[in-house]
């Protein structure tokens, strides 16, 4: 009876310390946080490999697994790459609670992406309004010639759903997102100086079903750029500026064929940005940017509110063009900036329509003009009034 007294109580504490241990490296429950990975979180330490070890340890779980990068922390990391194509985990949630932090561009290791999110389908990445990246882009800005990477890409990953991030002053662009295929990004936050270079909010290439909604978006460039392979992309509530509006393209440029449809932008806003509402193609390009609307748009001194340049890039006639077809820009009303609110300058354009579209100048004793070249469509009650050629 003794001995067996004995017994019990060794196994008890080995139990118990085996379950502690469980506990250490975050498999309890199938949550795997980065601290217990070896990450410093003080902001100086490069973290990455404990990131790295947290998040194979969160790929390789059964079910259901959560990666926690916990609160009221600073995680330096150089490049990442989270690479799903082996995971066994049915759906991985990545809570980022804290804040992540880019090097200073000398001390960059690759300058092709800084997180990259590639192969996995069902992600869900929540930053619960408090997590955010920061690319330290001012170390790169200067350098005007320099390739500069993007803070976040998504490559091939589908059912992916983004909520509640906060991501700032990026090298380059802020989000990439290709080959995806279902993607929902709610209340996120760009937010870079309007004089940053190409520090696009959104770039979205080869992609299909995204939606982008209840987001605010200040950048260097374009708020959203939709580039070739797109189908079905939707931004709803989005407030840009500064930036240079929402562009479907450029597409076609190098004699390329490139196809983007079923594009429908509604209610959102435009403030103090170089463009609103842009379509644009390089001539000598083929293919087509069809069946696209702008709807219920306001505008705040935006110059160009409306335009479609079919010549971007190059001022000649070419043999060839992207097709823009099926476009439909409706109840846009606001100020414009400078002298030139409405440019369509086509080349090949058919079936498009402006309706309800009332656009005064945001400077007293300014008159706003507009362009309308091969223009094939309607035009209804708007202001200014366009004449085409």
């Amino acid at each position: 009876m003794r001995v067996s007294i004995i017994c019990v109580l060794i196994l008890g504490f080995f139990s118990h310390c085996l379950c502690d241990r469980l506990n250490l490296v975050g498999t309890n429950n199938n949550i795997f946080n980065v601290m217990q990975y070896g990450a410093h979180g003080d902001g100086k330490t490069d973290d990455a490999q404990a990131f790295l070890r947290a998040w194979n340890s969160t790929c390789a779980a059964q079910g259901s697994a959560t990666l926690v990068i916990p609160a009221n922390k600073i995680f330096l990391v150089t490049n990442l790459l989270f690479n799903g194509g082996d995971c066994k985990a049915t759906s991985i949630n990545i809570k980022l609670q804290g804040n992540i932090v880019a090097p200073s561009k000398e001390a960059w290791k690759d300058t092709s992406h800084w997180i990259n999110i590639e192969y996995i389908n069902g992600l869900t990445i929540d930053g619960t309004n408090t997590g955010g990246l920061d690319g330290h882009g001012s170390t790169w800005w200067p350098c005007k010639t320099c390739p500069r990477p993007v803070v976040l890409s998504f490559h091939s990953c589908n059912k992916l759903n983004v909520n509640g991030l906060r991501i700032s002053n990026s090298p380059g662009a802020h989000i990439s997102i290709n080959g995806c295929d279902g993607a929902t990004f709610s209340n996120v936050l760009v937010n870079s100086p309007g004089t940053s270079p190409n520090t696009d909010g959104f770039d979205i290439s080869s992609s299909k079903n995204i939606l982008i909604k209840d987001s605010t978006i200040h950048a260097g460039d374009d708020c959203i750029a939709i580039n070739g392979g797109s189908s079905y992309i939707n931004a709803t509530n989005v407030a840009c500026g500064p930036g240079h509006g929402i562009s479907i393209g450029s597409l076609g440029k190098g004699k390329s064929h490139e196809e983007v449809e079923e594009v429908h932008v509604k209610n959102c806003s435009f403030t103090d940005t170089t463009n609103g509402a842009r379509i644009k193609t390089f001539p000598g390009g083929s293919g087509f940017a069809r069946k696209i609307t702008f709807e219920q748009i306001q505008l705040t001194n935006v110059k160009n509110a409306i335009i479609i340049d079919q010549h971007y890039g190059i001022k000649i006639d070419a043999e060839s063009a992207v097709q823009v077809s099926d476009v439909t820009y409706q109840g846009f009303s606001g100020t414009g900036a400078g002298d030139l609110a409405i440019n369509l300058n086509c080349e090949s354009c058919l079936n498009i329509v402006l309706n309800k579209i009332s656009i005064v100048p945001s400077q007293p004793k300014t008159q706003l003009h507009t362009i309308c070249k091969n223009f094939h469509g309607t035009i209804t009650s708007t202001v200014p009034k366009v004449t085409c050629s």
